[in-house]
């Protein structure tokens, strides 16, 4: 059989050079580490630093190859594989604001659909897991392309910019080993989310158009699933999959090792569930976000008089990243309180509710999309429960709240718990992916829902309490990966 190859995008995390191999993981075949980098930069940068968290690495570059080499060697022992990886890396400006920042980037940059030991035949996948299946290097050999890539599995960067002025300003990247990271950003879990896009977890399907490259479906369009539909998206046209990966709750995946993991993983308590019950002319279910901390959603529901934080200059929005003011805190005592993100921590500003008597705090989000954020944060001290719902619900809720009084609305929620569902899945059990109702390039599709709770190694932002765990009990990307072929 013919070989038939082409180059994969990269997928984006949410956060002509000399090649030297820097580290090769010693589990299995392994995973070899190519840097990328010039002289005196990223892996080969000499700035003296003190050893951090169980990194021993005495420059900066040393210690930036001790957190490669680690995240390597455990993704290597995770994998069945005889074939070694390469990876090839560097440091690189990515994309930056004050407030924002590209952490990296990683995919695989050869792929494959014909090759001895393909399981689906006409079917795109990556060169790490096409070389697994057909038990040797099918890139090897390949002529120099042009990129310097030929024999490349995965290529991978990581923004060098951080935390400098004008990049995510105070930000920086955490290089210990430990996960100790406090404010800053864990290194080691970063790659190990990119390189996970890297082994496949990513689609090739351009999800804005629906279209596949070359015509043909990637590995892990097989297992995507439009519950409103009923259609794979090998199934669907291209119209119909540009309008899945839009669609909010109704992709999701379909493979037999993700649900199978699913009720090991994600939290076993019930998904909240919200409804207006009064006025009588807008009662309607409402779809909620769940939160990492405070009190869990009561069960049975409970009902409370929404009343909203009102304290910035449109006389809109409410932050509550301060203690509430006497208005405010006359508004949301006894009540359910309603605030936008942004601003600050959502601890804080949960904190500052609950501070001036606020039974619950329903968050709004504060970017367009059609599933309501995870609230996520850590605050022993909350003792309310949170939801949070999308930017247009938000609005909505606004509009009806325009004719309260200083302490009561008329506009009650019932707040409470739906005892089969379980976060970051649909009413079957199966996995959501990332589908918000604006399509993020290199994020939509690729990941799974924000929705998931306890948080997922593979949402599109790396959460603060992940560890390198890719399995059950405790993550389900492993599975994900296995469901492909690995």
């Amino acid at each position: 059989m013919n070989k038939q190859h082409f180059k994969l995008r990269q997928i984006t995390l949410a956060i002509a050079l000399g090649l030297s191999v820097i580290g090769a993981a010693q589990a299995g075949a392994g995973i070899q580490v190519i840097s990328r980098d010039e002289p005196g930069v990223g892996f080969n940068d000499t700035t003296p630093v003190a050893p951090v968290g169980g990194n021993t690495g005495t420059t900066l570059g040393a210690q930036r190859m001790q957190v490669y080499e680690k995240v390597a060697a455990y993704w290597a022992s995770q994998l069945t594989n005889s074939v070694p990886i390469t990876v090839s890396t560097a440091w690189e400006s990515l994309g930056c604001t004050e407030d924002s920042a590209v952490l990296g980037s990683a995919g695989a940059w050869n792929g494959w659909y014909a090759f001895p030991g393909n399981p689906t035949p006409n079917t795109w996948y990556p060169a790490a897991l096409a070389n697994k299946l057909a038990g040797v290097n099918l890139s090897e050999g390949n002529a120099d392309d042009g990129t310097g890539y030929a024999n490349v599995d995965i290529k991978a960067q990581f923004n060098i910019d951080l935390g400098t002025p004008g990049c995510m300003d105070g930000a920086a990247w955490y290089l210990g080993l430990d996960h100790n990271h406090g404010s800053k950003i864990d290194f080691a879990v970063t790659l190990l989310h990119e390189l996970g896009h890297g082994l496949g977890f990513s689609t090739q399907t351009d999800g804005e158009t629906g279209q596949q490259f070359l015509g043909l479906p990637s590995a892990w369009d097989r297992f995507l699933l439009d519950n409103s539909t009923g259609k794979t998206w090998v199934e669907m046209a291209d119209w119909e999959r540009a309008a899945s990966a839009v669609a909010g709750d109704h992709l999701v995946w379909i493979g037999t090792k993700v649900t199978a993991a699913i009720p090991s993983v994600l939290n076993s308590s019930a998904a909240p569930t919200l409804r207006i019950t009064a006025p009588v002319s807008a009662v309607r279910d409402l779809e909620v976000g769940a939160a990492t901390f405070g009190a869990p959603a009561p069960y049975p529901a409970t009902t409370l008089e929404l009343m909203p934080v009102v304290d910035q200059a449109d006389g809109v929005t409410g932050l509550a990243c301060t203690e509430l003011n006497r208005n405010n805190a006359l508004a949301v005592r006894g009540h359910f309180a309603l605030v936008d993100s942004g601003g600050c921590s959502f601890p804080t500003k949960v904190k500052n509710a609950q501070n001036a008597g606020a039974l619950a705090v329903l968050v709004v989000d504060n970017v367009p999309g059609t599933i309501p954020p995870v609230v996520d944060g850590s605050d022993a001290s909350i003792t309310i429960p949170v939801g949070s719902v999308t930017q247009a619900e938000g609005v909505k809720l606004k509009q009806l709240l325009n004719k309260r009084s200083r302490t009561h609305s008329g506009v009650f929620l019932a707040f409470g718990l739906h005892t089969g569902q379980r976060a970051g899945t649909d009413s079957m059990g199966r996995a959501l992916m990332y589908t918000p109702n604006s399509f993020i390039s290199n994020s939509s599709v690729s990941h799974f829902d924000s929705s998931a709770i306890p948080n997922l190694l593979m949402e599109p932002s790396v959460s603060g309490e992940l560890r390198l765990i890719v399995k059950p009990p405790k993550d389900l990307t492993l599975p994900l990966l296995q469901d492909i072929g690995w």
